[in-house]
């Protein structure tokens, strides 16, 4: 059994764990970046699309191109990558990882960890829908593998259940490649993706878009051949003889990402709602050894985010294997029509960054964040959607002083 010895593991190669590497690095620290894959990029490697990079390299990127470009800087900074390493348990007390590998069973001894393991994909049997369990049916993310990745057609006529990015993203990707969309199905009143990617992936494509209705049944022998469609209440239960029937052979699913945090279980607080870590804004957990960033904390809407988040927990991760002593923390509360927010706590004499989604859609809001009673930040005059991520950033002379913090929309 080999080991290793560290002062950073970064678990996970996508672009929060390559971000927190190159972070960790350049504070001086020893720096080891273990990857499940053969390579690293994660995700970033079949999303052959533009749109990245805008905020993080001032730059519009496709996937594999952000992708290229971190991993080019870990290899100026030497850094060196542990791939196809599949992640068995980390052990705070022992400040210890194990990993298995075709090698066979692998130790690192650590100082501190980052864990950015990103999302998975919510799967068809959740969804509690009947069907005879015919094949044709996708998660978008493993369409969209097969598609850019392993050059495999997925059908000939599809629909697409769920109107998250991924899910519009692969409406256009498959009308690109000879596929007939059909539709595109979200349960909500409101789209789940960006309002850029209705435009360029729905509208620009004359792809109609149902809100309020939801997939009721799919049927089909060995493939599916019909796809059963109805209009939902406010409930979100189906409506009576507001059936539309589909004749498809492929239904894609964008029904949500879940954060992966099945390897901290029992070490670290999760929250109920998002099923991702708790972290402060340094990044780190309620266990002080563990570190985390990307969507294993919440679910983004832009790698920039990601990455920016992934910077800072390498960073901290790096000073905390170096000695240093955190400050005080403040607990940051969601107040009203505050969905989703993160980081959950503020460490004092720090700068911090607010990420947040509202429940609902709201016109002409204002956002507000407030130390008991008094506002030290305000947005006014701002629509706000579910499905884009506010973020703020907030100085550190501005929170000098605040005892509480409380986040809310109004």
């Amino acid at each position: 059994m080999k080991s290793y010895n560290t002062d950073v593991a970064v678990i996970g190669a996508g672009a929060a764990g390559l971000s927190a590497a190159l972070a960790a690095s350049r504070q001086g620290a020893k720096v080891l970046l273990i990857e499940r894959n053969e390579g690293s990029g994660g995700i970033l490697n079949q999303c052959i699309h533009n749109g990245f990079g805008l905020h993080y390299f001032k730059t519009e990127l496709t996937g594999p191109e952000y992708a290229f470009k971190l991993s080019q800087m870990i290899e100026e900074k030497s850094i060196e990558i542990l791939t196809q390493r599949y992640l068995l348990d980390i052990d705070p007390q022992k400040k210890q990882i194990k990993v298995v590998s075709e090698k066979g069973i692998e130790f690192i001894n650590t100082k501190s960890v980052v864990y950015t393991c990103g999302a998975r994909e919510r799967p068809f049997g959740s969804l509690l829908v009947p069907s005879s369990r015919a094949c044709g049916v996708y998660t978008a993310g493993v369409a969209q593998r097969f598609i850019n990745l392993e050059n495999k057609m997925i059908g000939k006529s599809a629909i697409i259940l769920g109107s998250g990015d991924i899910g519009l993203i692969m409406a256009r990707r498959l009308t690109l490649e000879g596929v007939k969309v059909q539709a595109v199905i979200e349960r909500m009143p409101y789209p789940g993706g960006l309002a850029r990617n209705i435009n360029q992936c729905l509208k620009d494509f004359d792809i109609p878009l149902y809100l309020s209705h939801t997939v009721t049944q799919v049927r089909g022998n060995a493939r599916i051949n019909e796809v059963v469609v109805c209009r939902v209440d406010e409930k979100y239960c189906a409506v009576p003889q507001t059936e539309k029937v589909f004749s498809v052979d492929t239904l894609i699913l964008s029904v949500g990402l879940i954060p992966e945090t099945s390897k901290l279980y029992g070490k670290v607080s999760l929250d109920p709602a998002t099923k991702g870590i708790i972290t402060d804004s340094n990044g780190q957990s309620s266990d002080p050894f563990i570190f985390a960033a990307g969507n294993c904390v919440i679910i983004y809407d832009l790698v920039d985010y990601v990455s920016a988040e992934g910077e800072n927990a390498g960073r901290n991760a790096a000073l905390y294997a170096a000695g240093k002593e955190q400050d005080e923390k403040i607990k940051i509360e969601k107040g009203n029509n505050i969905g989703i927010i993160n980081p959950s706590f503020y460490v004092k004499n720090t700068g911090l960054d607010i990420y947040a989604r509202v429940r609902k859609p709201l016109e002409k809001a204002c956002f507000v964040v407030r130390d008991s009673e008094d506002v030290i930040f305000s947005v006014k005059n701002k629509n706000y959607v579910p499905s884009e991520m506010i973020h703020v950033k907030i100085d550190k002379e501005k929170l000098s002083r605040v005892k509480r913090l409380t986040v809310e929309v109004i």
